[in-house]
This record gives C-alpha cells, structure tokens and sequence, in this order.
C-alpha cells in the first residue's frame, strides 16, 4: 500500500467558494497551480476534491481522471488522494465506484458514510480495495467511528500497521473550532487497541497549526489547508495554501 504522506495539503473541501477565500482553487487548472505551490512549500500530498461547472461538490470518474492527469504532469512526485465525500448528494454506491474507477491509489472515504445503508457492503468494498491495492484512509470523526470502524473491517484489516486513519478535530464542536487536546481520546483508543497505524490529523479552525504540531509530535502526519482553516497561527487571514504549508514546515522542522 502506498502510505499517507507527511503534510497532505487540501486546498479546497467540498463547501467553501471564492466568497470564503479568492485564492481558494475551484478550477483545475487552479487546482494544479496550487498543488504545485505547495509542493515547493513542502507538502508532499494533495487532498483532491474536484468540482462542477457551477463549483459544487462533484463525485465523477472521468473528472478526476481529467484533474489528475493534469497533477500527474506538472507535479510527478506529488501523492493525490481522492475524497468520496457525499456532502449529502451521494449514496454509497457512487462513492464505491468513484473509488474503484478512478484509478487513484490513495482515497479518502468517512467509515459513517460507507456504512450508512449496509455494514456487510461496506466490508466487501474495504476488502475489494485492499485486494487492488487501494489505500483507503478512513475518516473518523470521534470515538462512535471507531468503534464502527473495528466492528466492520475484518480483525486483520483493522490490526494492520498500514492501516489509515484520519482524526478529525472541531467538525461539530462549536463554531468549528478544535484544540489540541481533542486528540488524547484517539490516541487513548489507539493505545487501549493496540493498534499502530499510519495515521494523520486534520482540524478545523484558528488552531489548526497547533492541532498538527501535536500530532506531529505524537507520531501523526498533517493534513492542512483551506479545507479546514484559512488562519494562520497567529490568527491572520493565510494568502494561500502555500502559506499555510510553509508555516507548518518550519513549525515541525
């Protein structure tokens, strides 16, 4: 399996707009300049979140064919993981296809959202990904996903220390803002399992930075950017991803 990058840069999410952000990358051409701004910055990995005409949400194969492609051409040595967030649109049977089809080796998938119509389908879609090769990074959101995510995948999936996982600080607390000590309860639930995953943090808000400090120094990978946060740690307004990857470079060199 491939394993998660170090700094995992996700420019964009599935939301947010120009009115959020200017330099926040719609477009794929966008996308690609960004990527390649924050892969001189130091980010070795891109969060891919790809959108339609109109800029909403897209799950759709041939598009991320197209925007990676691109990717693969102006920044070649750059991991892409591609997200199956549904955002509300999607089923799972989209999700599965768009993982499988596409042809990307890394992909992002939320255990709550695989399994919220069938827990065996979504067994057999994890199992089908590890026969071709995908690395599925699942994407928890607190303990409830983790106690899905080990009641679902077969005890030796779940044991294994390619496993990847994703935590996800502040989503629902209030105002969108996490803390750096909402990530002892993952890092107990990794210890009381015994689990030794390749593991990455991502968190929302003005404290962003310093969630991914302390991941880093617990022994996470960082994914940062517009997707979560646009504020630097000195509670500035970031110009761009670039910025947000140079700052969190020089925090963890």
């Amino acid at each position: 399996m491939t394993p998660l990058p170090k700094i995992m840069v996700a420019p964009n999410g599935a939301r947010k707009g120009k009115v959020d952000h200017p330099a926040l990358p719609i477009t794929k051409d966008e996308i690609v300049v960004c990527a390649r701004d924050c892969f001189d910055a130091g980010a070795d990995g891109l969060h891919l979140h790809i959108r339609d005409a109109d800029g909403g949400h897209l799950l759709d194969v041939e598009t991320y064919q197209e925007v990676l492609a691109a990717l693969k051409v102006e920044v070649p040595d750059m991991a892409i993981q591609i997200t199956t967030e549904a955002v509300g649109i999607y089923a799972p049977d989209v999700q599965k296809q768009v993982a499988l089809e596409v042809g990307a080796n890394l992909v992002s998938v939320s255990i709550a959202e695989m399994c919220r119509d069938d827990e065996t389908g979504a067994r057999e879609f994890y199992e089908t990904c590890a026969a071709r090769g995908i690395a599925i990074q699942h994407i928890l959101y607190g303990r409830e996903d983790c106690a899905l995510l080990a009641r679902v995948l077969p005890k030796a999936m779940f044991c294994d220390r390619s496993l990847q996982l994703l935590f996800v600080l502040g989503r629902y607390s209030d105002g969108q803002v996490s803390q750096p000590s909402e990530l002892q309860p993952f890092l107990y639930w990794m210890e009381e399992n015994a689990l030794t995953p390749d593991w990455g943090l991502c968190a929302f808000g003005p404290h962003e930075t310093d969630c991914l400090v302390a991941a880093y120094r617990a022994g996470g990978k960082c994914r940062i950017g517009f997707e979560n946060s646009f504020f630097m740690a000195d509670g500035c307004i970031a110009q761009d991803n670039a910025a947000r990857v140079t700052e969190l470079v020089s925090r963890i060199s």
